[in-house]
Formats: C-alpha cells, sequence, structure tokens
C-alpha cells in the first residue's frame, strides 16, 4: 500500500459541470487543460496538481477515492463538502 501519492484534480460546483468534464476526459481531452480552465481551486494554476500527500491529509471521501486509484488513472465523480471533484492519481 502506498504511503504517499500524488495526484491532480479539477473541483467544480456543480456535479453537472463535473460530469460534463468526465465525458469530455473519457473521448481524451487533456486533463491539465480541462483543470486550468474549470477547476475553482488554486491547483488549477498548475493544471490541477496538488503533489504528494499521505493518508490523513485531505478529506475522508477525497482520500478514499485518490488512494484507490492506480497511477494514470481518474477517477469517477466524487462529492465532498468542497464541491465535485475529478481525480487523477499521476504519482
Amino acid at each position: 500500500m502506498a504511503e504517499k501519492i500524488r495526484c491532480s484534480h479539477i473541483l467544480v460546483e456543480k456535479y453537472s459541470t463535473a460530469s460534463e468534464i468526465l465525458e469530455r476526459l473519457k473521448k481524451g481531452e487533456n486533463f491539465a487543460n480541462l483543470a486550468a480552465a474549470y477547476s475553482i481551486d488554486s491547483s488549477r494554476k498548475r493544471g490541477g496538481d496538488l503533489g504528494t500527500f499521505g493518508r490523513g491529509v485531505m478529506v475522508k471521501d477525497f482520500e478514499k477515492a485518490a488512494f484507490a486509484l492506480q497511477k494514470g488513472e481518474v477517477s469517477g465523480i466524487v462529492k465532498t463538502q468542497f464541491g465535485y471533484h475529478i481525480i487523477k492519481r499521476t504519482e
């Protein structure tokens, strides 16, 4: 089990927006470009990159989804108190 992982994410306020972005990702659009265009999080300036983090750093639902991903894999839509996330594990 990985002690630390590196992820990027796209955070939006509405489920419908997250769903549209997820469909665009499935069609091959670039994750970092979509993060820069749509994410409401400050990580948008880095293409959604959150850097490396271990367990206990992120909110529970985000952490659970992020640690379940394999490198290069993109999550479905993950709801937290901040909004709707799409997570990509990068390392």
